[in-house]
């Protein structure tokens, strides 16, 4: 494929690509005599093929500015160096397609993962590639968030896609995480626009920053237990692809008729250093923009900058240097040279010896005119910033009506209820310092959650929701109403919320301790976790949950339980929260149709199958949980296999093989504990039984809970007094003044247990 040519002007792009050679050279000379031959590309190549190789690219030894911009060119094919660690044939390195200087960009082919599955059932292992697709870059490169988008194809079929946004190259310890599902039950099910719109082709946007990242496939049908692939659409794709170079036909996503795609094209964001201009400027040493006419500029993906050429600069400005080059005028650089002319109304034989003179009157005249000039816009400049404002007002207005904002006004105003406040994004910006990244508490699928500070130093979570459906205001205000009536101490109480703006942001009571998904699955910081506190934050979920599914005019279905929904206030408390997937049930209504959302492990089979959300699905997202809590296992986890393993079904097959202990984690597991974590398998398999029908409602779940719970405080002051009774026949009590307090054992000291009275005074610890 040609380089483009940009601004329509081949020898404009030629002339700023020498000077931007030139502008480097003169940046590694400063470095150091040794890498001066470094930037000598009399001898290198300028092209492989078809494809330009401009600086700080190069081909060979000495022809690039850092090994990163390394170019292979191998049977007039360019390759660059992407570390694709599946791709053992070409050592790394993926075929290049051209490189936009004036840009910052680089456009690869990169794999594209699949996988077929015969008529049997069974994974076609045709492909060398199965697996999973790893690209890691190296580290002046960045994944274009803007021009790539993440793809899948199939009739059956999650994609997922994993990856690093803070450089890191661990593949087992990637952070970003995102999927896209596609549907269709027959072959005219499947889309004919050439958008991906979830019927055969789904496509989601990629994050800025991102470095490295894991492609994988789960099939519709392995989730719902079906082992049999559809017939017409046995096969699945996913990939990053160029969002201009991929356009979408209803026969790839029939038979196997994409495989021959191999390679798509994906554009690359590239600079020449890692930091932000100013700080780049401080390190003279390694800065790369040290010309005088060269510009830093400040990447758009990430930290990191670039260098380019002043507009126009190819030679010296003789302008810059008056003393040199006299002009007792207007100085103008050309190439090679300078112009010198008087302003109007001023006069000189030559500008460049002589002074410019007008009269009196001219000069009057100018002033004038200037004066009048200036006068002209600042009235302008006044009129076009009321104007701005007058817009902005009604802008805010439109929002604040179209978001119910009238509606909840007038019920606060009415006093039928006082338990929303509404607050402005003045007062939401200031709170957040104008929603800065240092306040992020963190990015899920429905949007990012800040910390923010109110009048009186109060502490809230404000969440700034990528985009809400308001297909209905009213219902919409009276949903706003009734989460902020939720009275229940293990829910996150939402206090108000901004609706001035084009989506509404919601305001929730802050929670200090993060979630429990970081307190079970944190490797860096990991922490032991009792049992004990492992089964009361699970009563108290489910209380919360039971709370909300048998609230009395509105029941809430919440539609995405799952551990990093839970986060963790004083002392561990659970408080469930992010309704973000949350629906309000009629009150005479059992289930209702929805679109296919939630998370990837905690999905119920039954939802996914006939998108009917209803309590019971909560209560299948509640057994995956259970599940983390006894195994610290994460829902999708990996155990030495190169593909994902989904906890639920993994467990399962475990209880029907009799091979539990295997599964839970080793630290609560003591003698005596065998039957009351059978208990807890078993209701955990209750709750995951494919008939929603067949599962227990929350309530049950909460008092199932809270029965375990009793008995292993039964069990541990048993044995605390049966340690009591072998030391008092060992003579103990005899010899030493001890009472009874003094065999508390380190699980017994976080539970509220009343001491058998035995001849001392009773007590009752309270450690927790």
């Amino acid at each position: 494929m040609a380089s483009p040519i940009y601004l329509g002007k081949r020898s404009f792009l030629l002339v700023v690509g020498a000077t931007l050679i030139l502008q480097l050279s003169i940046t590694i000379h400063g470095a150091g005599a040794d890498n001066s031959l470094a930037i000598d590309k009399t001898n290198c190549p300028d092209k492989c093929g078809n494809v330009s190789i401009p600086y700080p690219f190069g081909i060979g030894q000495g022809c690039y500015l850092h090994e990163d911009f390394e170019v292979q060119c191998k049977n007039n094919q360019a390759s660059l160096r992407t570390r694709d660690s599946t791709d053992q044939t070409d050592d790394g390195y993926s075929n290049l397609l051209d490189i936009n200087l004036l840009d910052g960009e680089a456009r690869i082919q990169n794999r594209v993962y699949w996988s077929c599955k015969n008529t049997n059932g069974s994974i076609d292992d045709r492909n060398p590639y199965y697996g999973r697709v790893e690209l890691l870059l190296p580290s002046f490169f960045k994944v274009s968030y803007t021009k790539n988008k993440f793809t899948a194809i199939g009739c059956a079929t999650i994609a997922n896609i994993v990856g690093s946004t803070d450089g890191t190259t661990d593949l087992n310890n990637l952070h970003y995480t995102s999927a896209c599902a596609s549907f269709c039950d027959s072959e005219h099910g499947i889309s004919k626009s050439a958008v991906c719109d979830g019927l055969g082709c789904c496509q989601t946007s990629i994050p800025e920053n991102l470095s490295a990242f894991d492609i994988g496939l789960f099939y519709i049908d392995e989730l719902i237990y079906n082992p049999y692939a559809l017939p017409f659409s046995p096969c699945s794709y996913a990939f990053v692809v160029e969002v201009s170079s991929f356009k979408f036909y209803t026969y790839y996503a029939l038979g196997s008729n994409f495989q021959n795609q191999d390679r798509l094209p994906l554009v690359l964001d590239w600079n020449v250093g890692n930091e932000i201009c100013e700080q780049a400027k401080k390190n003279l040493s390694s800065y790369a923009c040290k010309a005088t006419n060269s510009e830093c500029i400040n990447s758009t993906n990430g930290s990191g900058y670039r260098c380019n050429c002043s507009s126009g600069y190819e030679d010296i400005n003789e302008c810059d240097y008056p003393l040199l080059y006299t002009c007792h005028g207007d100085c103008t650089n050309t190439d090679g040279s300078y112009t010198c002319s008087c302003r109007a109304g001023t006069h000189s034989e030559d500008p460049k010896i002589a002074p410019c003179t007008g009269s009196n009157h001219e000069v009057k005249v100018v002033i004038g005119i200037s004066v009048a000039l200036i006068f002209l816009i600042i009235c302008i400049s006044a009129i076009l910033i009321k104007w701005q404002k007058r817009k902005l007002a009604k802008e805010k207005e439109r929002f604040f009506k179209q978001n119910g904002g009238h509606i909840l006004y007038r019920q606060i105003l009415s006093k039928k209820i006082d338990t929303v406040q509404i607050f402005t994004i003045e007062e939401l910006k200031k709170a957040t310092d104008n929603f800065d990244r240092s306040r992020e508490l963190g990015t899920g699928g429905h949007g990012t959650v800040y910390k923010g500070i109110l009048g009186g130093n109060k502490e809230v979570a404000v969440k700034r929701s990528k985009i809400i459906n308001v297909s209905e205001t009213e219902e919409f205000v009276q949903e706003i109403i009734i989460l902020s009536q939720i009275n229940h101490r293990n829910v996150v109480r939402l206090l108000g919320c901004c609706l001035e703006v084009e989506v509404p942001i919601l305001v929730y009571e802050f929670i200090p301790n993060g979630t429990l998904f970081q307190l079970l699955h944190d490797n860096h910081n990991r922490q032991p976790v009792s049992l004990e506190d492992r089964l009361r934050i699970a009563q108290e979920s489910a209380e919360a949950l039971a709370y909300m599914h048998l609230s009395i005019n509105h029941p809430i279905v919440h539609g995405d339980v799952k551990s990093l929904n839970i986060l963790l206030g004083d002392n561990h408390m659970a408080k469930v929260s992010d309704f973000g997937a949350s629906r309000m049930v009629p009150k005479d209504a059992v289930q209702f149709m929805t679109m296919v959302q939630g998370t990837l492990g905690y999905l119920d089979p039954e939802y996914l199958e006939k998108r009917l959300l209803t309590d019971k699905s909560d209560v299948y997202s509640f057994g995956v949980v259970i599940l983390e809590l006894i195994t610290r296992k994460m829902a999708i986890y990996f155990d030495g296999a190169e593909e994902g393993k989904n906890l639920a079904a993994s467990f399962l097959q475990a209880m029907r093989e009799n091979r539990v202990d295997g599964m839970l984690d080793i630290s609560i597991l003591s003698v005596g504990m065998e039957e009351l974590l059978q208990e807890v398998a078993e209701l955990a398999c209750l709750c995951l039984s494919l008939k929603g029908e067949r599962r227990p409602s929350m309530c049950h779940v909460a008092d199932r809970l809270k029965a375990i719970r009793s008995t292993w405080k039964e069990i541990l002051l048993l044995k605390h007094e049966e340690t009591r009774r072998l030391v008092e026949r060992l003579g103990m009590a005899s010899t030493c003044d001890m009472s009874p307090t003094m065999y508390w054992t380190a699980q017994m000291m976080g539970l509220d247990i009343e001491t058998p009275n035995t001849g001392h005074a009773s007590s009752t610890t309270n450690m927790g």
